[in-house]
């Protein structure tokens, strides 16, 4: 739509006089600082109690609800009717009007160009620091209990455990391969753990060709090689698997609530402890997901392609039918997504990417629809989400201030 387009959808809306002075104000490059918070105060006078970050609309819709929402603040003050005489300030008014409004909406589903490192004021508040977005980190643990941290160590072979050779590949990847020599059941005695840190993710190839990418603060616990007549890895945290086919050795992982059995699938496993429930989502395949009954007996449900298990900390299990499976593997493609997410949830999922500790002060009650991208710098996605004008952020160093 174009600027005339728009000029004509909102020309017969009334506006506030003091708002037209202070838009004027706005435009000459006048406005004193208590003046640009009276106007920005008013602007967060509109009531988006769930912002959605992803609207789907049309810049028609939009423009209509820019002008509903609009008319729904204007009064209790003089107004004037913007007809020809006040053009001038009509032609202002809408200009800043859909500066702010529609960034709302706008600045939620581009991409922004910038890359700043920091950002010393938003909407948001106060922000007099600003943190980096997490990337490749992981710790690997041998059997041994040596440790090498994956980020910092150079591409080639990291160790040999019996027949398996544990190579970093040129694109930073760990992939166990299995040497010319003749496997013996020592080699399954060999135990490594991979972990991340918050603000840490990694990427393994086990020795049977399974691809397992880690979330922040997770770990995967194997044998660097599977014997026997069936394949046992445990996790904690968050974890996506594409596993090798083999009928005759089942794929099995456990987790502090769970255990998850398949024979070849790609599937994700959320089990962070300080999540409400552990939730398996199946992508292809079939798996079965149990948890450990009364007097020894497992209590267990089959998923199919799209399901999602949750297992409550009670140890009861529910499954859901057309589970969004992109929410559940956004944090592999780069993006936090949501829908009707309550605020804490998303501050856990930032605070585990970003490594910061949240602190609430006040009650903060909101929800979100949408998706972020996890490349930003962390001012970048509360400047977003802050665009509700209820919620407010403020960073000390590690530590995030939420309040209301």
């Amino acid at each position: 739509m174009g600027a005339r387009s728009i000029w004509n959808h909102l020309y017969d809306m009334r506006i506030p006089e003091s708002i037209l002075v202070l838009i004027e104000k706005y435009q000459t490059g006048t406005i004193t600082n208590d003046e640009l918070q009276q106007l920005n105060e008013w602007y967060h006078t509109f009531d988006d109690r769930e912002v959605e970050l992803l609207t789907g609309k049309s810049e028609v819709q939009i423009t209509t609800d820019i002008r509903e929402r609009l008319m729904k603040t204007i009064q209790q003050e003089p107004v004037y009717s913007l007809h020809q005489s006040r053009r001038k300030w009509y032609l202002a008014a809408a200009a800043i009007i859909l500066v702010f409004l529609t960034a709302a909406v706008y600045k939620l589903t581009t991409t922004d160009s910038r890359s700043d490192s920091s950002l010393s004021e938003t909407s948001a508040g106060s922000i007099v620091t600003d943190l980096a977005p997490g990337g490749n980190k992981a710790i690997l643990r041998l059997a041994d209990g040596s440790a090498i941290i994956l980020d910092s160590a150079a591409d080639g072979t990291l160790s040999e455990q019996g027949n398996i050779k544990v190579e970093k590949l040129s694109n930073g990847l760990l992939a166990y391969t299995i040497g010319g020599k003749q496997l013996t059941a020592n080699d399954a005695a060999f135990y490594n753990t991979i972990s991340t840190p918050r603000g840490g993710q990694y990427q393994v190839t086990l020795s049977d060709g399974t691809k397992v990418w880690l979330n922040a603060a997770s770990s995967i616990r194997f044998p660097v090689f599977f014997a026997g007549n069936e394949r046992r890895v445990e996790i904690t945290g968050e974890a996506y698997f594409e596993v090798a086919k083999n009928i005759s050795k089942p794929f099995k992982v456990k987790t502090t609530a769970s255990e998850i059995e398949v024979l070849g699938t790609h599937f994700n496993i959320n089990a962070y402890e300080d999540e409400a429930a552990v939730k398996t989502t199946l992508l292809e395949g079939m798996v079965k997901v149990s948890v450990p009954g009364t007097g020894g007996k497992n209590t267990s449900r089959f998923l199919q392609p799209g399901q999602q298990s949750g297992i409550s900390k009670e140890g009861t299990i529910s499954v859901l039918n057309n589970a969004d499976t992109e929410e559940a593997l956004a944090w592999k493609n780069g993006r936090f997504q949501f829908k009707s997410a309550d605020i804490k949830s998303i501050l856990r999922q930032i605070s585990r990417w970003y490594d910061v500790d949240v602190v609430y002060k006040g009650n903060v009650n909101l929800h979100f629809s949408g998706q972020l991208k996890r490349d930003e710098y962390v001012s970048k996605v509360f400047e977003k989400l802050a665009l509700t004008g209820e919620v407010h952020f403020k960073i000390e160093g590690k530590k995030i201030i939420v309040s209301p």
